[in-house]
């Protein structure tokens, strides 16, 4: 068992849900299971097909992410053209060459890293550790907002169907929105999924309609459009003149920078796909990329053909569907399918935050930047406290904004192009230098280049435009979670260095015993001793044991946890190695009690919650070895102070508790830091 891991960057943390027999917590642990679901069993070996997702499915949990910006980049981009509309086509063009730019650069990224993690391992792996927790941190914010946003933005499309005053309960049933999400997001990636796709292809019918509509009933008037874009320019050179026009355009070019917005949830999310992993990323970002270009510049040229102009309460989609039907027979139930499917969608891409926010945090938590409990799995294999946080923190987000979509989208876009442009600079850089060996670098350098000019700029014109709407809360309250992230991983090192000091202990070990051992004899008294991989600590608990009792134990029996985090569900083959690890360990130890001339054996459990299994050890030595005192090594501190108990498990004294109920002594040996 993992009592405190002696690496710190181990995660072995109990947070996991548990399964408590005391008859008061029966209820809870009912209820709980009817909400989330009961365990999955690790044992299984086909659970990792059957949690994976095909691509179409993860184009439904990523993609709609994507595609749900369509519903507010593309208006926002509008709305800053005021009365020059006639720069609408240039920028549904700018779009469909952007989305196309950024999702041919992230399938390159997939190919290079196939393990996932996106922003954040590019950043780290190719421009070092502290860009990587820039690109993370950065991410991390984004994820929130992506919620928070989507959800904002269902609202105000799902309350453009209903009159101005139920517009108050507006707030409240977005924040209702989130928290059903959190739930369902406890039961699964793949169930939460499988729940949300009729409305995703609801969404997609309901808009391939409106905007082929749109655009085959103007087919005979685009010679007339075309004349019309034409004196829209001339005048537009004498009112504003040329660098006005492109500035304009520029403008409103990165204030839809959240068009955009979504496309790095492929590569972030390449850990929840089925083998082979690659393909099915790059096959989801096609379809993301595909499905997102033609929505969101059908959009543009539809308001632009159509003649869309804001109206107080209403979405620019809202305004455009009701005009597009207007006389139509049943136009109100067309109107109402296609703004509930599209507030619906938005409901949807908030998805892509709850999976890939918890899967940085806890790539951030393995390194640790991030508590090492972010990178614990629930019974459902599930990060379960990374999506507990995530659905806070947009929460709070929500309230504190109140809802307001184009403040939300100018917070969200910030980040999103932060993590775009760190991953093509860092992409170009790694291009750079395999020129000498790689015959398509001239491509690739060109693509990464292209990229991160068009994300730096729309990076910088977003944050000086709006940094004092709103941009300099999402500059704060990244820094800080920087600043937080260096803290941690601070503190962690030091952890580390004090801990280490127990493998001087190595060079003291008994020399090797020659001559038979007694057998072992499960009557006698026993050691039952959890131990973690085999190093200083473990060796110094068995060694503490002799010392403080020399002749009271007749055998020894190791106990160990297998304990299955975030970065090591990622296939049979990683469990399997992991058991592998876990039994050579045990080994090790039943060597050194070899040395020490007393018997022993040991036990493995493998799971997610390291107190659970270890409980279910214990009750199996007990009844084997009937006079069994338990062991256990825990970290003090010898000044404790409240974020301890945040940053370290508790495991020593949660099993502690349990096996008392049980009538069992846990003695726990304390290590000192």
């Amino acid at each position: 068992m993992r009592s405190e891991p002696p690496d710190p960057s181990s995660p072995g943390a109990s947070d996991g849900p548990r399964d408590p027999s005391a008859n008061g917590e029966r209820w809870g642990t009912r209820l709980r299971r009817f909400l989330i679901g009961k365990p999955r069993d690790l044992s299984d070996r086909s659970i990792f097909h059957r949690l994976s997702l095909v691509p179409f499915l993860a184009w439904v949990g990523l993609g709609a992410d994507g595609l749900s910006s369509s519903c507010y980049g593309p208006e926002e981009a509008f709305r800053t053209l005021g009365e020059n509309t006639y720069l609408a086509i240039a920028l549904a063009l700018a779009v469909v060459l952007t989305v196309s730019i950024v999702g041919a650069a992230s399938s390159h990224i997939i190919e290079e890293f196939p393990l996932g993690g996106g922003g954040y391992n590019v950043a780290t792996k190719l421009l070092g550790e502290r860009t990587g927790v820039l690109s993370g941190c950065a991410l991390l914010v984004d994820y929130v907002l992506t919620i928070t946003v989507s959800i904002a933005s269902a609202g105000d499309a799902l309350f453009s169907l209903l009159p101005p005053s139920w517009h108050e309960y507006k707030l409240p049933a977005c924040a209702t929105i989130i928290m059903a999400l959190t739930v369902l997001n406890m039961r699964g990636v793949k169930e939460s999924v499988l729940a949300l796709l009729p409305i995703f292809l609801a969404f997609l019918i309901t808009h391939a309609v409106l905007i082929f509509g749109s655009i085959g009933r103007h087919v005979s008037d685009l010679p007339a459009l075309g004349q019309s874009v034409a004196h829209g320019f001339h005048g537009g050179l004498h009112t504003l003149g040329l660098w006005g026009m492109l500035l304009l355009f520029l403008h409103a070019f990165s204030l839809g920078g959240g068009t955009y917005t979504g496309l790095e949830a492929v590569s972030n999310g390449l850990p929840i796909m089925r083998e082979p992993r690659v393909a099915t990323g790059q096959r989801t970002m096609f379809y993301m990329a595909t499905s997102l270009s033609f929505t969101a510049g059908g959009l543009l040229l539809s308001y632009l053909l159509i003649g869309v102009h804001p109206q107080a309460g209403k979405t620019l989609n809202a305004v455009l569907v009701g005009q597009f039907v207007h006389n139509w027979p049943g136009s109100l139930f067309w109107v109402i399918l296609t703004l509930f499917s599209e507030g619906a969608l938005l409901i949807v891409g908030a998805q892509a935050g709850f999976i890939d926010g918890p899967r940085v945090m806890s790539n951030m938590a393995i390194d640790s930047w991030l508590p090492r409990r972010f990178a614990s799995l629930s019974d459902r294999l599930t990060t379960q406290n990374g999506i507990l946080l995530m659905g806070g923190a947009s929460l709070v987000a929500l309230l504190y904004t109140k809802g307001d979509v184009r403040f939300l989208v100018v917070m969200y876009s910030i980040n999103v192009f932060l993590t775009f442009s760190l991953s093509m600079a860092g992409m170009l850089r790694l291009w750079l230098q395999r020129r000498a060996e790689n015959p398509l670098w001239k491509r690739r350098v060109a693509l990464f280049g292209v990229g991160l000019a068009l994300c730096a700029t729309i990076l910088v014109i977003t944050t000086l435009e709006k940094f004092a709407e709103g941009g300099w809360i999402t500059l704060a309250a990244t820094a800080l979670v920087v600043a937080l992230c260096f803290l941690i991983r601070s503190h962690y090192l030091s952890v580390g260095r004090h801990v280490r000091r127990f493998d001087n202990i190595m060079d003291v070990l008994p020399e090797e015993r020659t001559g038979p051992l007694p057998p072992l004899d499960p009557s006698q008294p026993t050691a039952a001793v959890l131990v973690g991989p085999f190093g200083g600590t473990g060796v110094h608990l068995v060694m503490t044991i002799r010392r403080l009792l020399p002749d009271h134990f007749k055998s020894l029996v190791f106990l160990s946890v297998a304990v299955v985090d975030s970065g090591k569900f990622k296939g049979p083959s990683e469990i399997e190695d992991l058991k592998r690890r876990t039994r050579e360990s045990l080994e090790k130890y039943e060597a050194l009690a070899e040395r020490m001339g007393i018997p022993s054996t040991s036990r493995m459990g493998v799971g997610t919650d390291v107190v659970h299994v270890a409980e279910e050890l214990c009750g199996e030595v007990g009844k084997e070895f009937p006079q069994t005192m338990f062991f256990a090594g825990q970290v003090v501190f010898r000044n404790e102070v409240w974020y301890h108990r945040l940053l370290h498990n508790q495991t020593a004294f949660d099993l502690q508790k349990r096996l008392l109920t049980e009538r069992k002594t846990l003695v726990i040996v304390p290590m000192e830091v």
